[in-house]
């Protein structure tokens, strides 16, 4: 997100905080508060904070941007449609990064990447005026080679490779599919990483899932938010970060020390 550094071996955590929102609103009133989750996501080793605010306004909501904005000192990814409304809004709170995502509005949760290519000459003045305010660009994207070369050809500094059809693989029960989307993911990051694009990956990953990854070498953050509010209902927000950081950092480790292993998991 912030980071301007491309080659540390550390992998970062970003968090997101859209379900406690989801929670809240369920119900009216403030609590709970998704600053309050933030912060307590900060504590716990949390190296960014990812929210994301829909353009229906179902979970996080303006103040809230602005009040998580104010109140943390990592950095903060803002996650949008690739509106003039959101654009407006993301100049006022000044986030560290602006993550571009594609919506609409019967979506349960983002379905899909950012379709880049396609839409090359309309994001080209929007990423502009972003990046005029010192916010760095990140997309949100499929691993398709040609969706990174359009990533690199506006400049993006960060793209963010969707995750799910890898993990939906894995929770199906089916090798096959996950060896080939992990393939993909590997892949894309090398590719992304070859162009100096900044390489992050999200959506649905899990403790089971979130291993092979980790362990893409030229991967630098991952953006985890639904698993981590589900589980905190069990074992409290700080215990899931936590237990998040160790399977990364036990991942990037074997990452390390097995490059052979590295290269069999990715195949």
């Amino acid at each position: 997100m912030a980071s301007t550094t491309h080659d540390s071996d550390k992998l970062r955590l970003g968090v997101n905080i859209d379900h406690v929102a989801t929670i809240r609103n369920a119900r009216g009133g403030r609590h709970p508060d998704p600053v309050r989750a933030a912060l307590a996501a900060e504590e716990a080793g949390a190296d960014g904070i990812t929210a994301h605010l829909r353009e229906d306004r179902r979970h996080i909501t303006d103040d809230d941007m602005a009040r998580i904005r104010a109140a943390i000192s990592v950095p903060l990814n803002f996650e949008m449609a690739a509106t003039d409304e959101m654009r407006r809004i993301a100049l006022g709170v000044k986030p560290n990064a602006c993550c571009l995502v594609p919506e609409r509005r019967q979506e349960v949760t983002t379905e899909g990447g950012l379709a880049v290519a396609h839409e090359q000459r309309a994001l080209a003045g929007f990423i502009t005026d972003l990046r005029d305010a010192g916010i760095r660009i990140s997309l949100f994207i499929d691993p398709e080679p040609r969706e990174i070369e359009a990533s690199a050809s506006l400049g993006a500094d960060i793209v963010e490779l969707h995750t799910g059809p890898y993990c939906h693989a894995a929770v199906a029960g089916d090798p096959e599919r996950v060896a080939h989307e992990l393939r993909r993911l590997v892949d894309a990051a090398r590719f992304a990483h070859e162009a100096g694009i900044e390489v992050h990956a999200g959506h649905g990953l899990g403790f089971e899932t979130v291993g092979p990854v980790a362990a893409i070498s030229q991967m630098r953050e991952l953006n985890i938010g639904h698993f981590l509010i589900g589980e905190a209902v069990f074992v409290g927000l700080p215990a899931a970060i936590r237990s998040m950081r160790e399977a990364m950092d036990t991942a990037r480790h074997a990452t390390k020390t097995a490059p052979l292993a590295r290269t069999e998991t990715a195949a």
